[in-house]
């Protein structure tokens, strides 16, 4: 394979149509399906080949797809995993079994296909839904486990009909797309429940369980809430050390007890899937560790919801003599004047931005911090600020790195 055709391949999928990675809204504006439904029959519909769980959530559902990978993969069987957005390699975002599409097929399938993109103006997302589809039908996967981009009732993925659907959690993000209010988010997401297919809630939220609780009687979807199921997560141990981890074990747990009803699931099985998620599947940027002088840790946690749970972390697991030093870098459809309440003034700053067009300058996030009495330099990129922070910090101090998925992208 020529690496420079590759290259010259796949730029024009990231450049020639708009892409939600780099583009924000304007890469999702649309009012129904038809698009990725007139692609794939074109390809006789993949995604009717192999069986699925489809994940959606606002946090923790990349986390549920990678257990649920590395548990099916331990029991034996050839999953398929579809996630994104990827980190260093647009390849991550499909996976057989952890290991990435080659790149030969990547732009075979693009060339192939190129003439119906076209056609349809067919959306960097559809492209790649479509290309994963394909790929596991062509494979022969045993199962895929499907993460939804973002919301659910019109995203890309929401052709598939799965064993079971799954939705983490609600909160706050997205509002431009989704809704500003949680109820509305719930609506969006609660569109992944299929006719008389289980579905698995993560957490139950008392002000929107009930939107739940309609979709699934409207269609018949049996319905289980994780966090009230009597099974006990401490028998359990995983590799992904994030506190909030907890709450999507307990999800995946629910979820492997659907499951167990189409495949063989030992217990066994399920104890080495979740200790060994980033073996298996190659995980990353989900409480990151990079370095233990001085502790360094990184987490792609970018909504109010996420940042808080992770900011509980780091207060729970830092030296308190020691000093605390945050980069931090955002993208601009965020509302970042909650987000900023949540951090602590007695700590160290730094503002960066990553290197695409979405990015929130960082002096504008500097002017943020500054509206609530926090102050702190600007880098013109992550490494040039975790380089100047590294150097002033002692071996005892705690040192994190986030605020979106491309910061942590930059620095992995």
């Amino acid at each position: 394979m020529n690496e420079i055709e590759y290259k010259e391949v796949l730029d024009w999928v990231f450049n020639q149509l708009p892409v939600y990675q780099t583009d924000g809204i304007k890469a999702y504006s649309k009012i129904d399906l038809r698009n990725i439904i007139s692609i794939t029959s074109t390809l006789n519909n993949p995604q009717e080949n192999f069986k699925s769980i489809h994940v959606g959530g606002t946090n923790g559902k990349g986390s549920c797809c990678h257990m649920l990978s590395s548990i099916l993969q331990e029991c034996g069987y050839k999953v398929g995993l579809y996630t994104s957005p990827h980190l260093r390699d647009f390849r991550e975002r499909i996976k057989i079994n952890g290991i990435m599409i080659p790149k030969d097929y990547v732009m075979s399938f693009i060339l192939k296909n190129k003439v119906t993109f076209k056609k349809y103006n067919a959306s960097f997302f559809e492209m790649t839904v479509a290309m994963a589809f394909q790929y596991f039908s062509d494979q022969k996967v045993d199962i895929a486990v499907i993460e939804v981009g973002m919301g659910g009732r019109l995203d890309s993925t929401n052709i598939v009909n799965p064993l079971v659907s799954v939705i983490t959690n609600i909160g706050i993000d997205h509002t431009h797309y989704l809704g500003n209010s949680i109820a509305e988010i719930a609506w969006e997401k609660a569109g992944i429940i299929k006719p008389h297919t289980p579905i698995v809630i993560g957490q139950t939220q008392e002000d929107i369980r009930d939107v739940f609780i309609k979709k699934s009687t409207e269609e018949k979807a049996p319905i289980y809430f994780a966090d009230q199921s009597k099974s006990d997560t401490i028998d359990y141990t995983s590799d992904l050390k994030g506190h909030y981890q907890v709450h999507n074990k307990k999800t995946v747990l629910q979820t492997v007890e659907i499951l167990k009803k189409h495949f063989n699931i030992d217990t066994n099985s399920v104890k080495r899937g979740l200790s060994n998620v980033i073996r298996n599947t190659g995980f990353m940027g989900r409480w990151q560790i990079m370095s233990d002088s001085p502790i360094t840790y990184c987490d792609t946690a970018h909504n109010l919801d996420g940042l808080s749970l992770v900011l509980k972390q780091i207060d729970a697991e830092r030296n308190k003599k020691a000093k605390l030093h945050f980069i931090l870098g955002f993208v601009e459809d965020k509302d970042i004047v909650p987000i900023v309440e949540l951090f602590p003034k007695d700590a160290s700053y730094s503002f960066t931005q990553a290197n695409i067009n979405r990015a929130l300058d960082s002096k504008v996030l500097q002017g943020k911090f500054m509206e609530k009495g926090i102050s702190g330099n600007v880098y013109k990129d992550v490494r040039t600020a975790y380089e100047y922070v590294k150097n002033i910090a002692d071996k005892d101090d705690f040192i994190y790195i986030g605020g979106s998925t491309f910061i942590v992208s930059e620095i992995i």
